[in-house]
């Protein structure tokens, strides 16, 4: 069954009652890691950039997908690690403290003990560095693009069964892990129940980036009329995978508002709602749709 899980109030208010109260502003930062074989590594490194984006005025910082491990079936199960009292939860969580920043922690390899499952999990802290949202990997990364790519992460990791949204003082945002963004419905959903942004850390290949990783955020952008953010591991060609890196920031005209390169280094967007409140007034979608015609996924029972 498919639940849409807030943070700790679990509240879905609309978004002119978010508009209305004047959220805080928010300068998200996208950290775009180096990620290597050594875990102790991998989080020190984190902690460096979360620091410094918190430095140059940064309130919402997000890291990668597996930032803490490499990427790959076969490195999942080793690195996998309890949300309970594993090492890189407990890094994080210090790492939203020090800075003072809501994180987005990236995603990593998660083994539940209730049933020794494996999920690619990304845990959201507020500033003092509590645990407000988990989200597990909805949509797994099955792919097999003859003579290029063959990719199934079925063979080690268990789909998450929930949607998730977090609510922040700037307002509230979906959460979503890479191959979560080619589905349209879950940034549909969040839009209606009053997110401002979606949020994916995730980690495109040489195949799929070129084509579509800059596409995609645009495609859920506009359709949605709200920001989406991408963010990815830096380039390794000495890995077994190759991440297309490019994090990227959109508007929610569509328009790409910061991205860069495949290396590490961090980038960096004002996320102003008034600016999605003008777009929206200007291109009303958000009174136009005909349910009369086609569902309202925001509302239709899974």
């Amino acid at each position: 069954m498919l639940r849409v899980v807030s943070s700790s109030f679990r509240s879905l208010r609309t978004f002119s009652a978010m508009a209305s109260s004047t959220p805080k502003p928010c300068k998200l930062a996208l950290v775009q890691l180096a990620v290597t074989v050594n875990k102790n590594d991998n989080l020190a490194n984190a902690r460096a950039h979360v620091l410094e984006a918190a430095s140059k005025g940064a309130n919402l910082v997000v890291l990668p997908e597996c930032f803490n491990s490499p990427y790959g079936t076969r490195y999942f199960p080793e690195y996998a690690e309890s949300l309970q009292d594993g090492p890189s939860v407990k890094a994080l969580s210090a790492m939203a403290k020090e800075a003072n920043v809501y994180l987005i922690g990236g995603s990593i390899p998660e083994r539940n003990s209730e049933d020794n499952n494996i999920y690619n999990t990304c845990t959201v802290y507020n500033p003092e560095g509590a645990i407000i949202a988990t989200h597990r990997k909805v949509h797994l990364f099955d792919i097999d693009v003859p003579g290029k790519i063959r990719f199934q992460e079925s063979e080690t990791l268990t789909a998450g069964k929930q949607l998730t949204h977090v609510d922040t003082e700037f307002g509230k945002i979906g959460v979503g892990i890479c191959y979560d963004i080619r589905f349209p419905e879950p940034a549909m959903i969040a839009a209606r129940q009053g997110c401002f942004a979606m949020i994916y850390p995730g980690a495109f290949n040489m195949t799929t980036g070129p084509l579509h990783w800059e596409l995609l955020q645009r495609a859920r952008a506009v359709d949605n009329q709200m920001y989406v953010a991408a963010c990815s591991p830096a380039r390794d060609v000495n890995a077994d995978y190759h991440a297309w890196g490019h994090s990227t920031v959109v508007g929610p005209a569509g328009d790409v508002l910061q991205t860069t390169d495949e290396k590490q280094g961090i980038i960096y967007a004002d996320l102003d709602l008034s600016k999605m409140t003008e777009f929206r007034q200007n291109i009303p979608l958000t009174t136009q749709r005909r349910f009369d015609l086609y569902a309202d996924v925001s509302k239709a029972k899974p």
